[in-house]
């Protein structure tokens, strides 16, 4: 039996849906993350910036872009001791600009993932995975990185059908 732990970044405050702003209390990537809690009973581990992006929309996608092109690496609040129990990564993220944002690149180098799979999972408004499953198999050379799986922000709420199929693929349920 594999051990299995969600990593996630997730962002909540001001939002993009669908074509218009809205404030959220919990961000899209945490939510579709408790379902697959809910569904597996798996460890999860939220991955926070020490000094986080604007709760305004605008702003945070400006200082995304901003780190993104320094190829920055953002302290985070708390890591892991350890990833060695683990067989199984669920790497959650939302897509800013075509990628992870900078701290899920932070986490992913802190560690080895020699051996280990992970599975990418991408909450977006339309531009899917972008660029992420590549930079994750460039970031964490070794781990076998599967098929991701993209869900809209907007239907994070619904998306459970989705996960359940994707978890069953990939031999988690």
């Amino acid at each position: 039996m594999t051990k299995t732990l969600i990593a996630f970044f997730s962002r909540a405050d001001e939002n993009y849906f669908a074509g218009a702003m809205r404030y959220v209390k919990v961000g899209n990537t945490e939510i579709v993350c408790s379902i697959i809690k809910d569904l597996t009973g798996a460890d999860s581990f939220k991955i926070e910036m020490k000094n986080p992006y604007s709760p305004v929309y605008m702003t945070c996608i400006e200082e995304a872009k901003k780190d993104l092109r320094a190829k920055a690496r953002p302290k985070l609040v708390s890591m892991p001791e350890s990833i060695d129990e683990y067989d199984t990564i669920i790497l959650a993220y939302p897509n800013y600009w075509g990628t992870m944002p900078m701290a899920v690149f932070t986490f992913l180098e802190a560690f080895d993932f020699t051996g280990k799979t992970i599975l990418p999972l991408c909450t977006n408004e339309g531009s899917g995975m972008g660029g992420s499953e590549r930079d994750i198999k460039k970031a964490c050379p070794g781990a076998d990185v599967k098929a991701g799986l993209p869900i809209a922000g907007s239907q994070a709420a619904n998306s459970k059908a989705s996960v359940q199929k994707w978890l069953s693929a990939n031999g988690l349920l």
